[in-house]
């Protein structure tokens, strides 16, 4: 493919679009993993020798593996676990070692505490993954001045431009929730959002009032309300939703932690789910089948936005520059036992 290849060979990138399969694949046959078709590891093969990729090895004796560093917000709850679960699946494929810092974007706007980019710099980190985190104008300088490659893993702001970075559809995922409220006959339907600023919360928001627009129900302001994502907030937000003269039918709720409360506050005024209300969440962590009843929520792929975000990382490292600076996965809907048609 003219133009596709370097002076010294072509990119794992050209090799898989020419063999027609994803980079992680052509990744496996070039590192001699055994998880991959007959058939896929021979195209892959076939292309490798006629454009001559020189397979060049990811150890060296002398030399231990690259290390990476991953910034999340805790490491009490079951979200954090789904992100270093993705992170340590596609580490360990691309033979590369991560620290874990937790509690650093604790500070205002979620944005690390000074001085830990210098440990960063200290211990020779090669890249860096930010989850959920906020970074200022001169951290992003920093980055940039020490040539260390980053990647945002569900930014809470827009990030700076050409900074890359990783997510959910949300605004697909709100659509959806809502839509399928709608087909269960739902029309005063209520919406509680995490932090306003936040982007996620904001995109999930908008496609909330997009499927009440495209199905020509009315949005009503009363019906919106924002839990900050914390199970607390989001039960006293459905408290003042329930108090209203005509409360509504149905909730979408925008993380599951907050449907947690948004159930307690349900329960509190013995109304049943889903008979007098319906409930959905977003995200589809453990607790969403653990809640009784099931809760019918939007899942966001976390473990693969976190892999994702790794591999982008490795190939950054490695020099590359990704096609475009924001990936997206998609969102679908689970149905679950928390909802039902409108009475």
């Amino acid at each position: 493919m003219a133009g596709s290849a370097t002076a010294m060979g072509p990119t794992l990138s050209v090799i898989a679009r020419e063999a027609g399969v994803s980079v992680p694949t052509a990744s496996k046959v070039v590192n001699g993993r055994e998880d991959v078709a007959p058939e896929t590891r021979r195209r892959v093969t076939e292309v490798l020798d006629r454009l001559g990729y020189v397979r060049r090895p990811r150890f060296q004796a002398n030399k231990p593996p690259a290390l990476v560093d991953l910034v999340v917000h805790s490491l009490d709850s079951s979200w954090s676990g789904a992100i270093l679960h993705g992170v340590e699946m596609a580490a360990h494929d691309a033979g590369l070692e991560v620290v874990v810092s937790a509690g650093l974007t604790r500070t205002r706007g979620g944005r690390p505490e000074r001085g830990w980019l210098d440990k960063l710099c200290a211990r020779g980190s090669a890249g860096v993954l930010f989850n959920l985190a906020e970074l200022t104008a001169t951290q992003y300088a920093w980055l940039d001045q020490h040539s260390i490659p980053y990647v945002m893993i569900d930014p809470v702001v827009e990030p700076s431009p050409g900074v890359v970075s990783v997510g959910a559809a949300n605004w697909q995922g709100g659509v959806s929730a809502t839509e399928h409220l709608l087909s269960l006959g739902h029309e005063r339907i209520a919406v509680i959002g995490g932090y306003r600023r936040k982007m996620c919360s904001s995109a999930r928001v908008a496609g909330y009032r997009s499927a009440l627009a495209a199905a020509g129900v009315r949005h009503r302001s009363d019906y919106v309300r924002y839990g900050n994502f914390d199970q607390v907030t989001a039960r006293e937000r459905m408290r003042d939703l329930l108090a209203l003269p005509d409360r509504p039918t149905a909730v979408f709720v925008c993380s599951d932690p907050m449907a947690l409360g948004v159930y307690e506050a349900i329960a509190e005024q013995g109304l049943r789910i889903p008979d007098d209300i319906s409930v959905v969440g977003f995200d589809d962590l453990p607790e969403a089948r653990w809640a009784t009843p099931a809760l019918t929520t939007v899942r966001q792929p976390l473990s693969e936005m976190a892999a994702t975000a790794l591999r982008l990382l490795g190939r950054m490292m490695d020099g590359e520059r990704p096609d475009g600076v924001r990936t997206e996965l998609s969102t679908r809907l689970i149905e679950r036992s928390s909802t039902a048609p409108a009475r």
